[in-house]
């Protein structure tokens, strides 16, 4: 591959990162709806093309934003074993680390409903995805009815998660707003762990 190809396709690695950033920032703050391709365009410094170009349509934009948020939410590689206590520290750290700097409301885009059918769609395929990732790890399987009890609690520690993100990200409600590692993480990880390490009641 020659030397100009290969920047070509850093490029455009580049520019693509920038837009999915740019557009979740506006999804996150604006709503679906709100946002315009122009203005994402605009924030990630690229020609309003370059979103067609890469993602298709505003549609596809945010599909990549949430397939973006829902690997960062994926605890383990598929390559790697899950370990539970790896997953309680994933949702922890989820928790501690919003609102950051980089990305402050990357989470807040999986609970702004767009009003838009589509796009809603695929905000709920995340969670669901992310949820039965999570209740996996706590021992739910598909295929065994039993074990459904497990989904439900995956769902109840989800919402925890992006619950306490709201109340710092977007509320920013006190003392939580300001509430560091050492403050969170013993309630957090009991919280999750009385969620997911439970069985489900008696047959």
């Amino acid at each position: 591959m020659s030397d100009e190809l290969m920047r070509s396709g850093r490029d455009a690695t580049a520019t693509r990162r920038a837009l999915v950033r740019a557009a979740r920032r506006r999804f996150a703050t604006d709503g679906y709806r709100a946002t315009t391709v122009r203005q994402i365009a605009a924030d990630a410094g690229v020609n309003v093309a370059l979103i067609n170009r890469y993602f298709v349509s505003k549609d596809g934009l945010f599909e990549a934003c949430m397939l973006r948020t829902s690997d960062e939410l994926d605890s383990q590689s598929s390559s790697r074993p899950v370990h539970f206590d790896d997953v309680i520290e994933r949702l922890v750290a989820h928790v501690v680390n919003s609102p950051d700097g980089d990305d402050p409301l990357q989470l807040l885009l999986l609970l702004r409903s767009s009003g838009d059918e589509n796009a809603d769609r695929i905000r709920r395929r995340t969670l669901e995805h992310f949820t039965e990732k999570l209740a996996a790890a706590a021992g739910w399987d598909r295929d065994d009815p039993a074990t459904d009890g497990v989904l439900l609690r995956a769902q109840l520690a989800i919402a925890t998660m992006l619950g306490t993100v709201m109340l710092r990200a977007s509320a920013g409600v006190e003392p939580l707003a300001s509430a560091g590692h050492s403050e969170l993480s013993a309630p957090l990880g009991d919280a999750f762990r009385a969620l997911l390490v439970r069985t489900p009641g008696p047959s």
